[in-house]
């Protein structure tokens, strides 16, 4: 007898009901606290070959799947984070009234715990054999087919927790993705850098160049914002401070579009390091690069978006003011905005604003799309880095560095601008940008010029985020992300269930 009956989903939540409130009239709870599981499904298999000689019985734990009954005897499988083992149910192992309370009661995707000895069938499979099981989760909804139920991609994140029970790819992208930031710790822990927290709700949003999630703090009675950045302005307080070796990996909120690219939640790690320079940052970061590249997936060669690229060896340079000339026509420190403008027009690229920074970058932007990488941008225009040191040799240009991949920018780092003079007047800039409409423009941070001006010394920062990590894979960084945000279902169809093939 199979226990997978051809029902609509509607109707067989509806047994599933009435399963659970037979179980409850014969003094099961089907909810119990606690489980005795002894071995996790990886372990027994590590044992497996000593278990069976010596008939020692296992406890485990898991959600059954694929339940299949011939007559007196029933197969199933059981899942747990480690992995999948065979379960047999036989009659005249558990006796006529365990056995028909299974057969009766327990459903595909119902937690249970097996305690049982571990034999061969007879095409080979290790497979423990049930004396006793004992309900732990009653499932009143049947898990979908994997294909088929949950194919419609709103769905598969609205109930992202059976898109990764059912997709095993799904899953070890999260294991790889929690690697990716553990070799990311381990490296920079390694070369001496202090792990720190700073704030993520700020007064002002500093560090980069991004409209802000504003809300309001009831007890201070003041709005506030979101940061946009992992405490790039409170981390170079601590170079004033002393420190000479930081880090932060954490949460960074910016309320833009989506995209492919783009979330308006996601991780970054930002490091600030005393005493060292951009040139410095370009040699450490492309080592760091290259460490994620080996430890977390085995090789240095990637492609993304049909883009091939090798982290491998020593990275290229590649000039700002130089790249847009070559691909545009046009020299960024020179061109007017109209000038900019009309470029813009004729490539029928969109453009928001008409600030010349905008306008500059909207270029640069259009230009790289086509730079498969790895290379450090490099001689970036002071307009656009209001953050960065100016170049001795060349004022209007920053010592800054951006590490560009398969046609988009993954890293940003730079000589830190410690002139307290200069950051003043540049802060002004970006405040007149803010005037004129520009939400992307940098909020001024006067305090933090308060503290340039008690000195901090000669610095380089850097941050990436977790886009680095969804180029690796070539997946949307929504696809890499476990709860990316979703609009909230319709009042009207909160009461609908969408139809769910069940698994077989």
């Amino acid at each position: 007898m199979s226990l997978e009956k051809n029902q609509a989903p509607g109707s067989e939540k509806e047994e599933r009901l009435k399963k659970l409130e037979a179980l409850k009239a014969a003094g099961i709870n089907p909810y119990p606290a606690e489980s005795k599981r002894d071995h996790n499904i990886a372990q027994v298999f590590a044992e497996i070959e000593k278990l069976e000689a010596d008939q020692t019985k296992v406890i485990v734990a898991g959600r059954l799947r694929g339940v299949r009954g011939h007559g007196n005897l029933t197969f199933a499988h059981l899942e747990d984070a480690s992995g999948r083992i065979q379960l047999a149910f036989s009659k005249k192992e558990l006796g006529d009234e365990s056995y028909k309370r299974f057969v009766k009661l327990i459903d595909s995707g119902d937690f249970i715990e097996a305690a049982g000895a571990i034999f061969s069938t007879h095409s080979g499979e290790k497979s423990i054999m049930v004396a006793d099981w004992t309900l732990l989760s009653k499932a009143i909804a049947p898990i979908p087919d994997s294909w088929y139920g949950l194919k419609d991609e709103d769905e598969r994140y609205r109930r992202r927790y059976l898109d990764i029970l059912l997709n095993p790819e799904t899953r070890d992208i999260f294991y790889k993705k929690a690697l990716f930031w553990e070799v990311t710790r381990d490296f920079m822990k390694r070369h001496g850098f202090f792990e720190v927290e700073t704030p993520t709700l700020e007064t002002t949003t500093g560090g980069a160049e991004a409209n802000p999630f504003r809300t309001h703090h009831d007890d201070f009675d003041l709005d506030v914002f979101l940061r946009i950045s992992v405490g790039e302005l409170w981390q170079k307080r601590l170079m004033a401070a002393g420190f000479e070796k930081v880090f932060e990996i954490g949460r960074v909120y910016r309320n833009e579009g989506s995209s492919p690219d783009h979330l308006q939640e996601f991780t970054n790690m930002e490091f600030y390091w005393a005493y060292a320079n951009y040139e410095m940052g370009m040699k450490f970061t492309q080592e760091l690069y290259q460490e994620i590249a080996l430890k977390v997936f085995g090789k240095t060669k990637f492609s993304t978006k049909g883009m091939e690229y090798d982290l491998a060896g020593e990275w290229s340079k590649l000039d700002y003011r130089e790249a847009v000339l070559a691909k545009t026509g046009i020299d960024v420190l020179q061109a007017s905005e109209a000038e900019m403008k009309k470029k813009l027009d004729e490539l029928k690229v969109k453009y928001e604003g008409d600030n010349r920074e905008r306008l500059m970058d909207t270029l640069w932007k259009y230009c790289r799309r086509s730079i498969a990488g790895p290379v450090f941008l490099v001689n970036h225009p002071k307009l656009v880095s209001p953050l960065s040191k100016a170049k001795p040799e060349n004022s209007e240009l920053t010592e800054r560095f951006q590490i560009i991949i398969a046609g988009s920018e993954v890293g940003n780092g730079f000589s830190e601008l410690n002139d307290p003079v200069d950051q003043r007047q540049r802060f002004k800039l970006q405040q007149k940008l803010i005037e004129r409409g520009d939400k992307e423009a940098m909020m001024p941070d006067w305090e933090f010029v308060e503290m340039l001006e008690h000195g901090m010394p000669p610095t380089c920062g850097f941050g990436f985020g977790e886009r680095l990590f969804a180029f690796m894979v070539d997946k949307p960084v929504r696809e890499t992300t476990l709860f990316p945000l979703m609009r909230p279902k319709r009042e009207d169809t909160e009461k609908k269930e969408t139809p769910l093939k069940k698994n077989k």
